[in-house]
């Protein structure tokens, strides 16, 4: 399948300018066209996202990424149902062996309703029911998903503000069950993310070939 992010922000592991070392956000046709090295669009229509674990990250931290995310923001009762699916594969893992693989993010706020990870081989998940809730409620969603695996994950969030994520991988399923965001959500906007981000800080020791490297293969955004 074609995956077509052109319309989609991407945030690069490459700084904005010499003088400014934030990271990059620009649209996914000119991450295509300009950045060759780090978003790629592959023979069969996939596209390749690459971060090298020591480059530009965003505002003070020290995590780099290689990351779509829809350009605009949405409020839970603005739809029925708002769905991420993205069925994509690890090639490359930084030396942490963790990553963010896909969002529902939050506007202006460093603490989103729900974090997927792949672990170690595992997909996991961070779930906040309450808006700045300081500590995330961490689920495994599904075991056994190694380097180089096709795997889909969905998040699927109802304007009530019930919300499940599901993962597959090799004929395999998990679910995180039914969660749901409270009434502290209701005035937040959101939007979905997804690609690769590193869950491990660079240092001036950190090695240039170290990163992760995502390949996705299916990628549909409805709020329907």
């Amino acid at each position: 399948m074609t995956v077509n992010i052109s319309k989609l922000t991407i945030t690069t592991p490459v700084a904005t300018s010499s003088t400014n070392p934030v990271a990059l956000e620009l649209s996914g046709a000119d991450a295509i066209a300009k950045l060759p090295s780090v978003v790629t669009v592959l023979s069969d229509g996939s596209v390749q996202l690459s971060a090298a674990t020591k480059g530009a990250s965003s505002k003070s931290t020290h995590r780099t990424r290689c990351e779509w995310k829809e350009p605009i923001y949405w409020d839970l009762a603005s739809a029925a149902e708002h769905i991420n699916t993205q069925e994509m594969t690890l090639t490359k893992v930084n030396e942490a062996q963790k990553v963010v693989i896909s969002q529902l993010h939050v506007k202006d706020d460093d603490s989103p309703p729900v974090k997927v990870f792949w672990s170690k081989g595992n997909i996991t998940l961070g779930f906040r029911q309450t808006f700045n809730q300081a500590t995330p409620i961490n689920t495994t969603l599904l075991k056994g998903v190694p380097l180089g695996s096709k795997f889909k994950v969905t998040l699927r969030v109802l304007a009530s503000g019930a919300l499940t994520v599901t993962a597959g991988c090799n004929g395999k399923s998990g679910s995180s069950g039914n969660f749901h965001l409270d009434s502290s959500w209701r005035s937040s906007l959101l939007n979905f993310h997804g690609g690769v981000y590193n869950q491990i800080d660079y240092t001036d020791a950190t090695p240039a070939e170290d990163g992760s490297i995502c390949i996705i293969s299916e990628l549909a955004l409805t709020h329907t």
